[in-house]
């Protein structure tokens, strides 16, 4: 478990002596964020001016500078030996929870997912949880781990991220199920990703519209926990 008690870091400086070993800062700055790669739009990951910890909880400070919205994906680390050759944040199945609010922000989304080792999508498919617009409502999705076109399963709340939430997703063989403050969103035994995955804090921008030039706030994860099989 991460609860961030370590010590402040100020913003740019993530994640620091006190944290380097268990976080990596994720995408460098300037890497282009699922819209910018889709579409070539002015939006991407700069952890270097958006990422922080303050008072006990990891801090994004989502705004956009010079036409361009800012996010970053930040990534726990987990040695295991769930891949070969073995990477620091691999997992196969496992249960994960995360306690998070966002200020209401137009434009800037969370996308906060498992994501397949060996980066074959959709074949080996992908599990997005909590997800959503932060001026929407919090979901879940599932992406089938097949070969052809994208499809999924989506599991919507009925909440919003302006209050603390815990999140979870627990992944076991054939299915998956997400729980929102202990209550469960819905499970999918579809063809449910059955092959390594690396956990993602991606939150960034431009899906489907831009942040409004002046749209800022904070996103700020209190503490993540997971507990994977022996």
């Amino acid at each position: 478990m991460e609860d961030f008690s370590a010590g402040d870091v100020p913003l740019g400086a993530f994640p620091g002596p006190l944290y380097q070993e268990r976080w990596s800062a994720g995408y460098k700055d300037g890497t282009p964020d699922t819209a910018g790669q889709v579409s070539g739009g002015k939006s991407g990951y700069y952890p270097s001016k958006v990422l922080s910890v303050q008072n006990g909880a990891l801090d994004w400070f989502l705004r956009s500078e010079n036409g361009i919205s800012m996010g970053a994906a930040p990534t726990p680390k987990i040695p295991n030996s769930s891949a070969n050759p073995p990477r620091a944040n691999s997992l196969l199945y496992g249960r994960y929870s995360v306690r998070y609010r966002a200020d209401p922000m137009p434009g800037f989304k969370t996308a906060w997912l498992l994501w397949p080792d060996s980066g074959i999508w959709p074949r080996d498919g992908e599990i997005d949880f909590p997800e959503g617009d932060l001026a929407k409502i919090i979901y879940g999705a599932v992406h089938f781990a097949r070969s052809g076109a994208d499809a999924f399963d989506k599991f919507d709340s009925d909440q919003s991220v302006s209050s603390w939430h815990v999140a979870t997703t627990e992944w076991s063989p054939g299915r998956v199920e997400f729980f929102l403050d202990g209550r469960s969103l819905g499970a999918t035994t579809t063809d449910a990703p059955s092959t390594p995955m690396h956990f993602i804090l991606q939150t960034e921008s431009c899906l489907p519209i831009c942040p409004a030039p002046e749209t800022q706030g904070h996103v700020s994860l209190d503490w993540i926990s997971m507990w994977v099989p022996a």
